[in-house]
């Protein structure tokens, strides 16, 4: 459940939110769910200065075949060869040509709509199955958004959702808003988005807050998760397991673990998700409500949309869970049955800053804070942020001193490492001479890297075994930029160690050794100078080892 974790995973047709509504595509029968769709994205498409494209279907083909197939069973009257043969012209030309009006009328309907908002329209009248059509047309790539109604011509009492919808939810690469109620308005309630701490449910925030906006509507912010589950599942263990295997199992402190830490901590996770949307809020200026729901996700959801009379759900298609062979999560899939409200189906994903997410998602022990607080004021905030992006990447949510250790005694000199820059993957090794690397170490670090690939070009095109000073002087004459503090240089061979650092900390640790090397007298860094200003750096920022390890 941890973020990082989360959004590693970036699906196909993942795109950032929120989502743009420059060009949707609406699908078009008629039937009051259809129209609905279309009667409340058009306002939105029209705020955002976009353009619509309805679709409308129709498989004249498949009529064709299936009244070749009834022949045999046409009354008596039909069957000599005269009446039969004008019956096949009457109903070719029915489907040749009626289809196509009915088509057309729906598009005229729809283009009415659209002029009166001054949204651009665009038709689209394929022959074929209408879903696979749909399917079609959003693989193109030429849409933002597809618009449909929950239920088609064929509902009847008791329908949740036509076969239509949910063939093209599952396959659509993009987002979806289903109409599920042929006369309720987005604005008629609150937005209600649904955050899981994936990057769609993220994603869903930003396009709720933009749909709140234009339309003037409050954004609601719930996260669900189950207390009960592990309580259902120890207590169903305890059935199968004797006296025995139970004391193997540890089974009583397995089950006061899932009830103390995991239910708890999840709750925890999921609060901290609804803390990070509020901030993401705050800094777009809105102010949102949230709510921690316990229960089954879709059902403690559903019940809320229906407490605070929402209008509209907006959640990720997929969550947290989800693997690339996922079409749709559980709780999304249940939630386009049930919910009382329209929903709208996102894929378009955003990633809170990291910084945010570390705020309300990991813990420092006592131990932690002041092994960091011994580091030296001027690097401590990126000591922290390092250590903070390897929680994250290794789904930590509590930092331990010998975590805080372990990450600083990586990313100090002297910790081992390839010499010279960083190395783009999927290309072989070029090194760097001293004379090189002294040039590009003066360079700024907002072009840095820039010049150490163009560099590493300007060598592969030479045929060169090595870059040197050659390649990087045309890339670097003039600018007058990164030179070393007044009063300090740097020997080659300093410059190639201090480049061994990852890029995230080297302009830091560069200041922090110049500035150590100045106050001790020192002009240039090198031989003894550089290993005792590095030294003195690991020193204060590397807590001190358990001596009992």
């Amino acid at each position: 459940m941890n973020i990082a974790a989360a959004t590693d995973r970036a699906g196909q047709g993942s795109r950032a939110a929120p989502v743009a509504l420059a060009r949707v595509l609406v699908a078009l029968d008629q039937s009051d769910h259809a129209n609905q769709a279309l009667s409340q994205i058009a306002p939105l498409v029209a705020a955002a200065g976009g353009e619509i494209t309805g679709i409308h279907a129709y498989a004249a083909a498949l009529h064709d075949r299936r009244f070749r197939q009834m022949e045999g069973g046409l009354p008596e009257r039909y069957r000599r060869e005269t009446e039969m043969e004008h019956q096949r012209a009457v109903h070719r030309d029915l489907i040749g040509m009626g289809l196509g009006l009915i088509s057309d009328s729906y598009h005229d309907a729809a283009q009415a709509l659209c002029d009166g908002l001054k949204v651009p329209f665009h038709r689209l009248s394929p022959e074929g199955k209408n879903y696979a059509c749909i399917v079609a047309a959003l693989e193109t790539g030429r849409f933002d958004l597809l618009a449909m109604g929950a239920l088609g011509l064929g509902a009847i009492p008791g329908s949740t959702v036509g076969s239509v919808c949910e063939r093209v939810v599952r396959r659509a690469p993009i987002d979806v808003f289903v109409a599920r109620d042929r006369h309720l308005r987005i604005g008629d309630g609150p937005i209600v988005v649904g955050l899981d701490g994936s990057a769609r449910s993220f994603g869903a925030l930003r396009t709720g807050l933009a749909i709140g906006r234009r339309l003037e509507v409050p954004v609601h912010a719930v996260a669900a998760y189950d207390p009960y589950y592990h309580y259902v599942a120890f207590n169903r263990i305890s059935g199968v397991l004797d006296e025995e295997k139970g004391r193997v199992f540890r089974f009583r402190e397995q089950e006061k673990l899932h009830e103390e830490l995991i239910d708890d901590g999840i709750a925890k996770i999921y609060d901290a998700h609804l803390a990070v949307a509020r901030k993401l809020a705050a800094d777009e200026g809105v102010e949102i409500e949230t709510e921690l729901l316990a229960g089954k996700p879709w059902q403690a959801i559903r019940k809320y949309l229906e407490r605070c009379g929402a209008s509209l759900l907006v959640i990720g298609k997929t969550g947290v869970h989800a693997d690339d062979a996922l079409d749709i999560g559980s709780n999304a899939e249940n939630l386009l049955r049930c919910a009382p409200c329209h929903i709208w189906l996102g894929q378009a994903e955003a990633v809170p800053p990291s910084d945010l997410v570390a705020e309300e998602t990991i813990r420092w022990s006592e131990e932690a804070e002041a092994a960091l607080g011994r580091a030296p004021e001027f690097v401590r905030a990126m000591a922290r942020m390092a250590v903070v992006r390897a929680a994250q990447a290794q789904h930590h949510t509590y930092v331990t001193s010998r975590f805080v250790a372990e990450v600083m005694k990586k990313m100090m000199p002297g910790a081992g490492g390839g010499d010279g820059p960083p190395v783009q993957a999927g290309f072989a090794r070029l090194e760097w001479d001293g004379e090189a690397l002294a040039l590009l170490g003066r360079v700024d670090a907002s072009v840095r890297d820039n010049i150490r690939l163009r560099a590493e070009k300007s060598a592969r095109r030479d045929a060169a075994d090595a870059v040197r000073a050659a390649h990087v002087a045309p890339l670097v004459e003039g600018s007058g930029n990164g030179a070393a503090a007044p009063g300090v240089s740097w020997s080659a061979a300093s410059l190639a160690r201090l480049m061994r650092l990852p890029e995230t900390i080297r302009d830091q640790v560069r200041a922090a050794v110049e500035d150590w090397a100045r106050e001790h007298g020192a002009a240039r860094i090198e031989g003894a100078v550089e290993d005792a200003a590095f030294a003195e750096l690991r020193r204060t920022m590397c807590p001190a080892e358990d001596p009992d390890d």
